[in-house]
């Protein structure tokens, strides 16, 4: 399945309501940065009610499972909408991962910890980096107050309020037209047939070591997710490979 922006963004959209502003906003942006390193990802929480603050607490405790918070209803950054949990977005576009070494844009750095420098960036703390109780899914945005302040009514400034939006607020979004949505869906449907093909052709006769004509387009082939492996393929898999190649089609944004 290949996973638009649009669909990833609709699957976060439901837990985003709520959020304080500029939390959504700096949410929605770590979203598209997130994907356009080719790392996908879901909101998995937002806005907690009280209520169901209360209900998580009493999880592991007066409750079956495993204690996930230490936090009552009242007490967690999330009752006041100024906290995500996020998870990875799997490319069947259903499932969810929080495997923290998982490395599925082949990249050389954990989707995890990608997905934790671009939420920093955007002005977000990580539970990751607590001293006790660490949560490695979630990300908040407290401007400096604690709990109890937000509790008892403070509220950023707008000078605050500002300065956040301003390490996002320029960026500009780059939507493709009609026609450039065509041409690239073409693009993906070709990637995906000589993929197929690849794949026929691997199983066919299989070579002892890869050719030195073809190492550089087999790694460019593997940063990009088309293959898994280099090795193990027949002459054909790595001529094919070395052709697309040549034309470019495992640049950094030939394939999505």
């Amino acid at each position: 399945m290949t996973l638009t922006l649009e669909y990833v963004r609709s699957k976060s959209a439901s837990k985003l309501t709520g959020l304080f502003p500029v939390v959504k906003a700096a949410a929605e942006a770590l979203i598209i940065r997130c994907y356009n390193r080719g790392v996908p990802i879901v909101i998995t929480q937002g806005l907690r009610t009280i209520a169901e603050q209360d209900a998580l607490y009493a999880q592991g405790r007066t409750k079956p499972g495993a204690i996930v918070t230490n936090a009552k209803g009242g007490y967690s950054n999330h009752n006041f909408g100024m906290a995500i949990d996020f998870a990875l977005l799997m490319p069947d576009g259903k499932s969810v991962s929080w495997d923290m070494k998982r490395d599925g844009n082949c990249s050389g750095t954990a989707d995890w910890y990608e997905v934790v420098a671009e939420a920093k960036a955007l002005g977000f703390a990580w539970g990751g980096d607590w001293y006790s109780f660490k949560d490695y899914p979630h990300f908040e945005m407290m401007f400096g107050f604690t709990c109890a302040q937000i509790r008892a009514g403070k509220r950023p400034t707008q000078a605050q309020i500002d300065a956040v939006y301003a390490l996002f607020k320029n960026e500009e979004e780059c939507e493709m037209t009609a026609e450039e949505k065509a041409a690239f869906k073409c693009l993906q449907e070709m990637v995906e047939a000589q993929a197929k093909k690849i794949t026929t052709l691997e199983s066919n006769a299989k070579m002892a070591a890869i050719p030195v004509w073809a190492v550089d387009a087999c790694d460019a082939a593997k940063r990009a997710g088309v293959i898994d492996t280099t090795a193990g393929g027949s002459y054909d898999f790595y001529r094919l490979i070395t052709v697309l190649y040549r034309r470019g089609f495992f640049n950094e944004r030939g394939v999505a």
